[in-house]
């Protein structure tokens, strides 16, 4: 693969070198020092404040710098870069926010005079809560936020429908979820990745409502402290963690009608006193709905059409979600904390209906015409447990930090279907086609972590992570005709697949108030081997070391104008259900299946960003993938008119994108966040005897406007379009789609009752085309995408707000892969 000069020098260079570059950088630094800010918080009647969120802002635009809380005696301390200009806001629930007057931080530090925050108005009538809404999208120096919690958009919706709503992310072919038109995304819950890819992470994503979310990043180009997996960057989903003191919960119900009901219930509860927080949420979602398919077919020879199929399928899905997490974090000392959590979720679902197919020759005679009846049963408990802990030193650099996670999981699966074909042309016996297929997979691993600083202005983090991984998958497959049963020896398999990663990384990073430098070097080894009792698809063994430099660096030119640019190479190893070579049948002609010779994907990135007014924002990036995964349908490799859908390997592909984002307040009642994302992909590549070389200019357009309506009335409206786009061998029509929602705090804003509709003009519908020399389909996908919910939440308990802790676990990356 062809790199440009400067590129192919970057990620040439020696790990030895690097690191002398890294000591060089971070050395003793004179030009700019750290100071601090000290100050009380009290009421008009001079009773300290506790647990008050104190936040210094840049005195030219307001950008946070850095948050803290106030302690016991309402004492409160911030550090930042001396000499710059800022002003502290201090907020908490009954008072007002106050604003100080803008000040110059000198090197020796700075005294605040002391705050007297006054009694909010709405508080002391009625102890009634005013606050404003985050934007739903926030841009960050490295990250889009999207803020859920609170949002009309979030009632009765899924997480995976927050998702599609959000900028430049697309659902594509087999549910396939990309970022600015790539896929081979990572998708993290709360640190931890999650343990699906494909049809099976969008089907967990629909099953977590998006009421248990606070908000979710998404991240283009992840530095050396994340795993090396996930070319197209980072999709982290935080979940609400609630920061109160005391005992208080929250309970959120909602019911939506499409063409069928969807039901959503979740109660979290959360004890946090002294140095003991216990954490607990559960949730049951039952949502029923519809999955329509329509292809035609038209098989090839020598570029003439020699014969024809059409197919009708449709499924009624009946789901049934519980949903859980719960744990503890116990401070062991001021500076030392442990905890354990336990989450999972167990998912029921029933999949019936029919499917019609007429085949025809090249004249249009027909040939052979059956009638399907395809049931599926499906089960997915799956559960995981997380051991933490966290160690911070102070000196006189400042803060050291040593954290250690060790993680356990175990994903099951079980997947009965029995699919019954009827032919009436020719007129023949009918054949019941049984499979049992049910799968074990665990996950242990360890991580540690640890940061130091170097000087006032640089520090250095490292961490180690060692993971197994072992996968055992049975199925049996009987064929039942006039009578008799016997077992398909051809289709019926057990397959093992065990794999080891071992990792290091190292980052140094040097800041100052307008130059922000990170270098980081991660290397991994992989082990990986499997076993198949049947088939003629060897699963190789594979053991190899790379390395993924990382580099980025953030210069702020003047208080209007900031701009940052970062390198960095990536991976991404296929998922363990992408390698099993099992089958699972859409009908008597169509099936999905696994490919043990899936090779990984690497990419290396290029991203340049500019930031004006903290407002709007420009982005340029460029990648290069190769073995590009990618979804396809494509004729059997048999020979017969069977049809699979699999993911494969092409050679390369090259995307270029364009990224707009403006942030904009028309008035003080109406706040709006467009975003565009402008894409050129290129597919190199040679499928099912076809060569590929080809890309197409497309584009992502997200815009949401915010309505405050006054009288605890609130509003939200997204629109969505998503252009045409060619995807490997697909070529995907446009699609999009409008969602509204209102909202009403009640209950002296301890509830909210919102209503949403979504895809009001049902148009989140997927039209494509796959093309090759022998053979082309085309197909049209719909479900029940249109549905108004009404949602109530109710808070309750103590309103008092503590510092949280949020962990991320050590097993994330090889849950993510285990879909």
């Amino acid at each position: 693969m062809l790199l440009p000069s400067f590129l192919h020098r970057f990620f040439s260079i020696s790990p030895s070198v690097l690191l002398v570059y890294w000591l060089m950088l971070a050395g003793p630094v004179a030009a700019q020092t750290r100071a601090t800010i000290t100050g009380t918080l009290a009421t008009a009647a001079g009773a300290p404040i506790e647990f008050a969120t104190i936040t210094l802002h840049r005195a030219a635009d307001s950008t946070v710098v850095k948050s803290e809380f106030s302690d016991a005696q309402g004492h409160f301390q911030l550090e930042a870069p001396s000499g710059g200009r800022y002003r502290v806001s201090a907020a908490q629930v009954g008072f007002e926010r106050h604003w100080s007057a803008p000040f110059e931080l000198p090197t020796a530090g700075l005294a605040l005079p002391a705050i007297a925050l006054k009694a909010s108005i709405a508080t002391a009538l009625k102890e009634v809560t005013v606050t404003a809404r985050k934007p739903l999208f926030e841009r960050q120096a490295d990250r889009t936020v999207v803020n859920v919690e609170d949002s009309p958009l979030s009632a009765g919706s899924t997480t995976l429908d927050v998702l599609t709503r959000s900028p430049g992310v697309t659902v594509g072919s087999g549910d396939a979820l990309s970022l600015r038109g790539r896929q081979g995304v990572l998708v993290m819950i709360d640190g931890k990745r999650v343990a699906m890819s494909g049809t099976e992470l969008a089907d967990y994503l629909r099953n977590l409502p998006a009421d248990q979310l606070k908000n979710i990043e998404l991240i283009t180009n992840p530095p050396a402290k994340y795993d090396a997996q996930g070319g197209a960057g980072i999709i982290a989903i935080n979940l609400k963690k609630d920061q109160r003191q005391g005992t208080n919960g929250n309970l959120s119900t909602s019911f939506g009608r499409g063409q069928y009901n969807k039901y959503n219930a979740t109660l979290s509860l959360n004890h946090r006193r002294g140095p003991l927080n216990l954490f607990g949420t559960y949730g049951f979602a039952e949502r029923d709905g519809f999955q329509a398919l329509t292809i035609h077919r038209d098989f090839l020879s020598s570029g003439q059409i020699t014969g024809t199929s059409d197919q009708e399928n449709s499924l009624v899905v009946q789901n049934a979600a519980h949903t859980y997490n719960a744990g503890l974090d116990y401070n062991l000392t001021k500076r030392s904390t442990v905890g354990v959590s336990v989450n999972g979720q167990s998912v029921h679902v029933t999949q019936n209906g029919p499917s019609t197919a007429a085949q025809a020759d090249a004249t249009g005679v027909p040939t052979r015409r059956y009638l399907a009846d395809n049931q599926r049963k499906l089960r997915f408990p799956n559960a995981a447990a997380n051991l933490n802990f966290k160690h911070e030193f102070v000196d006189s650099l400042g803060q050291r930090e040593l954290t250690a996670d060790a993680d356990y999981a175990r994903y099951q699966s079980v997947r009965l279907q029995t699919l019954t074909t009827a032919f009436e042309l020719p007129i023949q016996s009918p054949i019941i086609l049984d499979s049992d297929q049910r799968g074990t997979l665990t996950i242990q691993s360890f991580k540690a972590d640890y940061v130091q600083p170097l000087s006032k202005l640089a520090k250095l983090e490292a961490g180690v992570k060692t993971s197994l991984v072992h996968s055992d998958n049975n199925v049996l497959f009987l064929n039942t005709q006039d009578g008799a049963t016997t077992i398909d020896t051809n289709q019926s398999n057990h397959f093992i697949y065990k794999e080891n990663i071992n990792a290091a990384y190292l980052t140094v990073s040097h800041s100052t108030p307008k130059t922000t430098l990170t270098a980081g070097l991660r290397a991994e080894q992989t082990n990986a081997t499997g076993r198949q009792e049947v088939g003629g698809e060897p699963f190789a063994p594979r053991h190899y070391t790379q390395f993924f430099p990382s580099a980025a660096v953030r210069q702020v030119l003047n208080e209007k104008h900031e701009v940052s640019l970062s390198l960095s190479r990536r991976i991404d190893r296929p998922t363990y259900n992408q390698l099993n070579p099992f089958r699972s049948y859409i009908d008597a002609t169509t099936y999905g299946s696994g490919n043990p010779g899936l090779l990984p994907q690497t990419s290396y990135n290029l991203e340049l960003n500019h930031t004006f007014r903290q407002k709007f924002t420009t982005g340029l990036s460029w990648s290069i993938t190769s073995n590009p995964i990618i979804n396809a349908v494509q004729p059997a490799p048999d020979g017969s008119n069977f049809v699979v859908a699999r993911d494969v390997n092409l050679d390369r592909q090259d995307t270029y994108t364009l990224t707009l984002g403006a942030a904009l307040e028309p008035f003080k009642w109406w706040t709006t966040n467009n975003n565009v994302v402008v894409y050129y992909a290129r597919f190199v590549g040679n499928l099912a005897g076809t060569a590929l070389d080809k890309g197409r200019p497309a584009f992502n357009l997200t815009s949401t406007s915010t309505f405050t309506l006054g009288h605890g009335w609130g509003a939200d409206l997204t629109g969505t379009y998503q252009s045409r786009q060619l995807y490997g061998f697909f070529d995907l029509q446009a699609q999009g789609q409008l969602t509204l929602g209102v909202s009403k705090g009640v209950l002296e804003n301890k509830g909210t009752l919102k209503l949403n509709a979504a895809d009001v003009l049902y148009t989140q519908k997927t039209r494509a085309t796959s093309t090759y020399n022998n053979y082309q389909e085309q197909f049209y996908q719909r479900f029940d995408s249109r549905v108004v919910t009404l949602a109530f939440t109710y808070r309750f308990g103590n309103q008092k707000v503590a510092p949280t802790r949020r962990r991320a676990s050590g097993a994330e990356d090889e849950k993510r892969r285990a879909g």
